[in-house]
């Protein structure tokens, strides 16, 4: 007895230690965990545009970040804003319009990230056309005026100098499957195609005339959308939120097979062409790695909207967003870190890309108006001037170029794009026209 009590304090002391050390867990089941949080995601369409939910979910970033999420298909935008204002989701994957018209009647929905910040349609065509002009008197379909696809269609049809309705007449039809059924039975001539339908329409004898992303379109198509209230009421939840969609992209980007697997379960498909084309067009080429919403293309639908609603005339493009959360990953050098242990080695072999840039305030829209889209053409390449300026370096334009893009992606700030423009005047007579494998200096 003596013994014992003359060793007693070492003995306490050797069991603190041990408790100090010993890993979580390791008392056995008495011990609880903290318990998941439960919450439910809304996704409003079966495309490759809501890859980044399916592979955040199926790769159990969810969970690795404190949350015990079911993913549930709402089949419209409309529906899905209707299901988070009644707090049936706390979270939804959609598209923008949605979000704007709803924010624009009195809802407190926002967009707290941009995962598809242009539209992802390509312009099928019949054989016989060839060139834009050959559209004049024929016809095209959309699925409803308004919709994503009408302004795609509508924006296209501008650019090649042809006047929608008058010049070419426009059918409501419906769905895509609905809009592809009427190009491959003959009733329309064109029609605005997504990946992964774009793949059969080109085994058809279709073929694309236009690609919007080719046309430099900046428009908030797809992203992730809550509450105010929830925000305000639970920050860490949305927060989480944000971090594990971070980490799904990061791995969407890098685990092409595993990715490529998860399309295929939610798309169900095993053809690997059309799987290839949703990967590497959508998940390497479109989706970002730091996914901000576009301001701009905020603002070009607010634009769109204003002829038919008034409000959408005084709106600003910040009042539809909350950044806080993807600047807050951002700035701290998370997602920077996450690309730096392992790169995205992207299929298609294209100039290397620069860091992408912080937005900033810049990035909102501002008087200045950017250029209009560049117009990729198949002409034969034009070479930049001999004589760059010091500390200018080459670049090669590829499908997708704008100079407002180009300015954005080498200074951080869209409307810097005068500055390219005004280094290349020898060879370059006019700012919306670049071509595929153009040689330009970017200045310092």
């Amino acid at each position: 007895m003596h013994y014992s009590k003359k060793y007693r304090p070492l003995r306490l002391l050797i069991l603190v230690i041990i408790a100090l050390f010993l890993p979580a867990g390791a008392y056995g089941a008495d011990t609880p965990e903290r318990p998941l949080e439960k919450l439910t995601i809304a996704y409003s369409s079966v495309s490759g545009n809501m890859a980044p939910l399916w592979i955040t979910h199926e790769r159990g970033f969810f969970r690795k970040n404190g949350l015990d999420v079911q993913i549930v298909f709402i089949e419209s935008g409309s529906t899905a804003v209707q299901s988070l204002t009644n707090k049936d989701v706390a979270f939804a994957q959609m598209a923008g319009a949605g979000v704007l018209q709803s924010r624009l009647r009195g809802s407190d929905v926002v967009m707290i990230a941009g995962f598809l910040n242009t539209l992802d349609y390509q312009l099928m065509v019949e054989k016989s056309i060839t060139r834009p002009e050959q559209l004049k008197g024929k016809t095209m379909a959309v699925s409803r005026f308004g919709s994503s696809s009408d302004f795609a269609t509508r924006y296209a049809l501008e650019k090649f100098g042809l006047v929608p309705e008058k010049d070419v007449p426009i059918l409501e039809i419906g769905s895509q499957p609905a809009r592809f059924a009427a190009l491959e039975s003959g009733k329309i001539q064109a029609a605005m195609i997504a990946v992964p339908l774009t793949v059969r329409a080109k085994a058809l004898g279709f073929h694309a005339l236009a690609d919007l992303q080719m046309l430099g379109l900046e428009y908030q198509h797809t992203g992730l959308v809550t509450t105010q209230a929830l925000i305000k009421s639970r920050p860490d939840i949305v927060r989480n939120v944000m971090k594990a969609y971070v980490e799904g992209i990061h791995y969407y980007k890098t685990n092409r097979p595993e990715s490529i697997a998860i399309l295929a379960k939610y798309l169900k498909t095993n053809d690997s062409e059309l799987l290839n084309e949703v990967y590497t067009d959508l998940g390497l080429t479109l989706t970002p790695q730091k996914p901000y919403p576009t301001l701009r293309g905020i603002d070009i639908m607010l634009r769109e909207l204003a002829g038919r609603d008034a409000k959408a005339k005084t709106a600003r493009p910040e009042e539809f967003v909350d950044l806080t959360f993807i600047k807050e990953l951002d700035s701290s050098g998370y997602i920077d870190r996450l690309y730096k242990t392992q790169p995205v080695v992207a299929k298609r072999q294209e100039p290397p890309a620069a860091a992408p840039a912080t937005p900033s305030a810049k990035a909102a829209v501002q008087p200045k108006a950017a250029p209009p889209p560049a117009k990729v053409a198949t002409a034969k390449p034009t070479l930049a001037a001999d004589a760059p300026s010091e500390g200018s370096q080459e670049y090669t334009v590829v499908p997708g170029d704008t100079l407002s893009h180009l300015a954005q992606r080498f200074y951080g700030d869209h409307y810097r794009w005068n500055k390219i423009f005004e280094a290349n005047k020898a060879t370059m007579k006019n700012p919306n026209f670049l071509f595929i494998g153009q040689k330009i200096f970017i200045p310092s």
